[in-house]
């Protein structure tokens, strides 16, 4: 049986994309292979450009001419093949010819936070792919920041390239991402919006001509200043952490006055100046973008003599949520976790991705872990990176097989395959029916009545 490689209301506009390829085709450049770079060259592709992603991990390349993908992410390995089959998606480590072709080099390598652990944003990969694309400027080139970087910082690769090599024609522009783990295709084929910073009208064009096929679709463009477009992108991670730090607060505050959390933001949400995303409670956020950019913001912000107290206090709440949820476990099991062992369903940041990166699993089972408990845990996808980060959890082939003995399950990540586990073999499974759901997923009454000791975020 043939499963559609996107829902079948994108799949209608792919076909409508594909005839207008030929019209659009601009041959690109892709420097980095991770998440960004890698959905981003398989979109770009699936436009019907010519792409060559270039990265100076050998290995890493070796594997994606081996049509086998790094990162799980749903459906990217069969748009690689696919592109990779139709001569659209090229792999290698070398600058040439790909850089030298190209009308577009997009920069999309990681910026992770400073290892001095001040906020700033390490930007020693943005720089060296900078020179050593330089060199292979031959006619104009739009050099791109894809990735997410502090404001000022295409400033910098401009300087860096033209000292490099002084004859370039070259213009630098901003273009940042917005795509979600575990729904990045989609994303990327059908955006809330396209964000382009520039400082010159033919930049702006070589970009609006990259993007074409969106307009088929009426995607919205902002088009501005290359310093707002490096604003915008943390500015939208800062709001969406705001979000959910202020919903695990009110969630906090239920517990104590009996309220029900998730009607609360069924109220709040159904407000359109407010809207339901990200209103979820739970044990906070995480993965490789909100910790990061919040404080790249903050730091940012200090730079320029600007506060930042919403942003601040939304670093914080996330922080001691993870705690309290430390000690909501610790009670559900009589408040102390000393030799008991803990069965722990899902490890990753989110579902339908194996991100390990500030990932609320890590705090909360190694404070877990230093007061004695033993975790057996079970994630569809990321227990092979849990492993580098937790290897002294014991992982398990089955939500099932972390249960057995246990004297307690913890929800941690809400996969699918969580939402409709067996109960009843759960509980026969356990030491003790102690369910403690972090992600809200189960219902309290009807918990309860197949006999759990049945403890949530937010609700009673």
């Amino acid at each position: 049986m043939n499963v559609p490689l996107f829902p079948v209301r994108t799949e209608c506009i792919i076909q409508e994309l594909t005839a207008k390829r030929e019209k659009s085709k601009m041959k690109i450049a892709i420097i980095g292979t991770g998440y960004v770079g890698l959905v981003s060259g398989a979109c770009f592709a699936e436009f019907g450009h010519e792409v060559t992603c270039i990265d100076t991990d050998q290995e890493k390349i070796a594997r994606l001419n081996r049509a086998e993908i790094p990162i799980y992410e749903p459906g990217l390995d069969a748009l690689v093949s696919k592109n990779r089959e139709a001569g659209r998606l090229v792999f290698t480590s070398e600058y040439s010819p790909g850089v030298p072709e190209a009308a577009v080099v997009f920069i999309a390598v990681g910026t992770p936070a400073s290892r001095r652990g001040d906020g700033y944003a390490d930007l020693t990969y943005v720089y060296d792919a900078a020179r050593h694309v330089a060199p292979y400027l031959r006619d104009y080139t739009v050099v791109v920041n894809k990735s997410t970087v502090p404001v000022g910082t295409a400033a910098q690769v401009k300087r860096i390239i033209s000292e490099v090599n002084p004859e370039a024609s070259f213009d630098v522009a901003s273009n940042p991402e917005f795509l979600r783990e575990g729904a990045a295709i989609n994303d990327f084929m059908r955006p809330d919006r396209v964000v382009i910073g520039v400082d010159s009208r033919k930049a702006e064009e070589v970009l609006k001509s990259v993007y074409r096929p969106l307009y088929l679709i009426e995607t919205p463009f902002v088009i501005t200043t290359i310093e707002t477009a490096e604003l915008t992108k943390y500015a939208a991670n800062a709001f969406l952490a705001m979000k959910i730090s202020f919903i695990n607060e009110l969630a906090n505050l239920c517990e104590e006055i009996g309220g029900d959390v998730q009607d609360v933001a069924k109220g709040m949400g159904l407000d359109g100046r407010i809207g339901r995303k990200f209103l979820h409670a739970g044990p906070g956020y995480g993965g490789s973008c909100f910790p990061k950019d919040t404080h790249a913001l903050l730091r940012i912000a200090q730079e320029n003599g600007v506060a930042c107290r919403i942003v601040e206090a939304v670093v914080e709440v996330n922080a001691a949520q993870k705690a309290r949820m430390a000690r909501k476990i610790r009670k559900a099991l009589g408040g102390n976790e000393n030799g008991k062992t803990i069965a722990t369903l899902g490890l990753s940041f989110k579902p339908e991705t194996d991100d390990m990166r500030d990932a609320p699993s890590i705090t909360i089972l190694s404070t877990l872990m230093e007061h004695g408990a033993i975790i057996r845990a079970h994630d569809p996808q990321a227990m092979a990176e849990s492993a580098k980060i937790l290897p002294e959890v014991k992982y398990c082939s089955s939500p099932y097989e972390a249960c057995e003995g246990a004297d307690a399950v913890v929800l941690m990540t809400e996969w699918n395959e969580y939402r409709a586990l067996d109960l009843m073999r759960i509980k026969s499974l356990l030491k003790q029916p102690i369910f403690i759901d972090l992600r809200n997923v189960y219902r309290p009454r009807a918990m309860k009545q197949l006999g759990f000791s049945y403890y949530s975020v937010g609700r009673i």
